[in-house]
């Protein structure tokens, strides 16, 4: 724990830098991606890219408490098991399998992917809770854009061998679900009274998406 307090500490008095490093580090990623030499080598650094994205985020965050934790612990702990069980009977997602470019895997699932789920909860609370909409208008953005979010990134999955749909066509019911949790754990967000305050949530979220959108593209341009 020291150590990572040392890294954070030593990420937050560097500020002024950090907008460029994360620009940076999804451009650098969008290249390297691309070209297919260099294309396993960057993805195999996708788990370690989100778990730096990760560590910036706490870094920032501007209220460290046990509640906070607990309850991103919980989105972690259940949308992980939820994918265990999606990607061992097809019954949540689809049928679906998970490839090598999420690393480490319990029960066929990579353990990245519950962190996944809670870096697209939190980063997608901080952008709503700038707005002045309402409290279900912020939990329904947050939700569609978490939607809108997965709807891009099925498209670069397969390329980057994080998961496919083994009929190749990605069902309805996978986005029906998508949205459904994104509810779930945006209103219990709200519940516990949690307000995300994050300066560079925001960017993180917009730099993964339109890494995404980029990749979505010339995937589909080179087919």
């Amino acid at each position: 724990m020291s150590l990572v307090k040392t890294v954070v500490n030593y990420i937050s008095t560097r500020e002024p830098r950090i907008k460029g490093f994360i620009i940076t580090l999804y451009v650098v990623g969008i290249i390297g991606i691309a070209i297919p030499f260099t294309r396993g080598f960057f993805v195999f650094l996708t788990p370690y890219i989100l778990l730096i994205s990760l560590l910036i985020l706490i870094a920032f965050h501007t209220k460290h408490d046990t509640k906070t934790l607990l309850v991103f612990l919980s989105i972690f702990l259940l949308s992980f098991f939820i994918e265990v069980a999606g990607v061992n009977t097809g019954i949540v997602f689809g049928n679906y399998s998970y490839g090598k470019g999420l690393g480490i895997k319990l029960f066929n699932t990579p353990l990245i992917i519950g962190l996944n789920w809670v870096l697209l909860v939190y980063c997608t609370s901080a952008v709503f809770e700038r707005t002045h909409l309402a409290v279900p208008l912020k939990i329904a953005g947050a939700s569609l854009s978490m939607v809108i979010y997965d709807i891009v990134m099925e498209q670069v999955a397969p390329f980057m061998d994080m998961w496919s749909f083994g009929v190749g066509r990605i069902p309805l019911k996978n986005y029906l679900v998508w949205f459904t949790l994104a509810l779930l754990f945006h209103t219990v967000l709200k519940i516990a009274g949690i307000r995300i305050s994050n300066k560079f949530a925001p960017l993180l979220f917009y730099c993964q998406f339109i890494f995404l959108l980029i990749l979505a593209l010339y995937f589909r341009l080179s087919e």
